[in-house]
Order: structure tokens, then sequence, then C-alpha cells
């Protein structure tokens, strides 16, 4: 399987598959850095060809949040579907809200009062991990514009999702990891988008994103011991080194694992890509077109 580069303006592209069909959502592009209301999904049975949006959350003027809407992911637990997005408004720190559905088409509704992120902490993209135990965890992003060298930290989560039970736990910083550059001031390392998957040689795999020498890039970490604490090692050679992130993993219909990105990073700009990858020695590589 190729590259595919779709027509889908979109950023932090995350990919459902479920009934034999993908499910597209992502942040809005004409709304990412602004006033926002609402995400939506788009259907497809081949990746290339895909329906028109279709909103699966709107804010009818209740909801808390009013800026911001980013990065929506939607996960199957417990037969329900479950979505983890961030949300911020003025005079409020941002975090990550969890809301259920019925279905993939929605509409999702909130499940908790406000994120479940810690609520002093600007936080954001949130995602969830099942450890072997099948414990429900909450990755996350503690942002740099509070605390300049951003981090990815974890929470677990009570069973029902709708609230964390126990405190955050940092896995690495930006800094850190030795690649990530400064995007603004002095002190300004990125960290962006988590999303984890188990490995074939058992470790525990984390994509993430933040902005190296060659702009914004797609990084991949690893837990050797496979558990959420760690110890954390970086892969030393970037997934996709430019202008393109926040990505995500899935398998296709005929067992293809695809990587997910916008690309490029570039509003109003992005679309949403797909590259085959593979394993290769324990690291996770671009698999070279066929």
């Amino acid at each position: 399987m190729k590259m595919i580069k779709t027509e889908v303006s979109v950023r932090d592209p995350f990919v459902l598959v479920y009934d034999k069909k993908y499910y597209l959502y992502g942040t809005r592009v004409d709304t990412c850095w602004g006033y926002a209301d609402g995400f939506d999904v788009q259907v497809s049975n081949d990746l290339i060809n895909w329906s028109e949006k279709k909103e699966v959350f709107h804010n009818d003027g209740s909801f808390w949040a009013d800026q911001n809407y980013w990065a929506p992911e939607v996960h199957v637990y417990k037969h329900k579907f479950y979505m983890m997005a961030s949300f911020k408004k003025e005079g409020l720190a941002r975090g990550t809200q969890i809301l259920k559905a019925d279905s993939p088409m929605g509409p999702f509704t909130p499940i908790s009062e406000g994120p479940v992120t810690p609520k002093d902490w600007e936080c954001l993209d949130g995602t969830l991990f099942l450890n072997r135990d099948n414990v429900p965890y909450i990755v996350f992003c503690h942002e740099w514009k509070q605390i300049g060298n951003g981090t990815i930290c974890a929470m677990e989560l009570s069973e029902d999702l709708t609230h964390t039970v126990s405190d955050p736990i940092l896995l690495f910083d930006a800094k850190g990891t030795g690649w990530t550059r400064c995007v603004e001031g002095p002190d300004c390392y990125v960290t962006d988008g988590p999303f984890m998957w188990w490995m074939k040689d058992g470790s525990l795999g984390m994509l993430w994103s933040s902005h190296g020498e060659a702009g914004y890039g797609q990084a991949v970490a690893k837990s050797i011991n496979g558990t959420i604490e760690g110890p954390w090692t970086q892969q030393e050679e970037l997934l996709f080194e430019k202008d393109g992130g926040h990505g995500m993993l899935f398998e296709t219909l005929e067992g293809q694992t695809m990587l997910a990105l916008h690309a490029p990073n570039d509003t109003p700009n992005e679309k949403a890509v797909f590259f085959p990858v593979e394993e290769k020695a324990g690291m996770m590589v671009l698999k070279q077109s066929m």
C-alpha cells in the first residue's frame, strides 16, 4: 500500500476502524485557533473517498468551553464510544474532557463536570490507554505555554472514565529528549499528541510530536518494560521529520498498519495523510511503497 494524501482539510486526524468502515475525526482547520463550537466525522470505505462532514458534537451554549476545540479521538470502550478532546475558555485552563456516545456518528455528550486533567494545569491532547490488566489511563501533555519545557504525563482513570483516581505521573519532558527545538522565546519546548500502542516485541510504544531542526515532526518513544511508568526511551530517528505530525496508528481492513497525521503544519493548508509503517528491529519506520 502506498502513501495516501487525502483532500480532507483537518488537523490532528484520528481514524477509528469500526464495522468495516473508517471514521475520521479531527480539529476543524477554520476554527482551530479561536472560537469553536463542535467536531465532525467523515466516513470512508477505502481511505480515499470520504463522505461529507457530519457534526458529532455541538456546543449549544451550555458547554463550558468556547475556543480551541482540538484533537478529538474516539475509542471503543465497554461497547460504547468515548471521545477525548481538548477545550479552552478565557480565564480557565485548557483541559481534556471525555464525552460518550452510542454510535461513532454521535452525538457525543460530556460524562464529567469539566476536564479530567488537573484543573490548574494547561493540558491538551489526552489519549486513552489500557494497560495489560485493562486499567484505563489518560496520557496527556502538560503544555509548554505554562511550564516552558512541555511534558507528557499519565493519570489513572476510574473504570467508567468519568474522573481520575491518581496523581499525575511524569513520563518524560520535551527538552530532555535531545531533538526538540524552541519555537518562540528562550524556553518553549513543545509536547503534542501522544498516542499509545503495543509493539510486537512486548514494549509499549508512544507516538508524540514536537518541533525539531527540520520543523514539526513525528517522534516515537518506548517503554521497554511495557508499563506506563517506564522508563521511557526515545527512538533516535524521527518517524516523520519535516512539516507534519500529531499522528496516530490504525490497521486497515487489509491488515496494514498506517500512520495518520496532518501535513503540512500550516493553517489553512493541513490535510489528512496516511503512510504505511512497519516495525523493524524494535523501531517504527515508514514502509517502502511496493
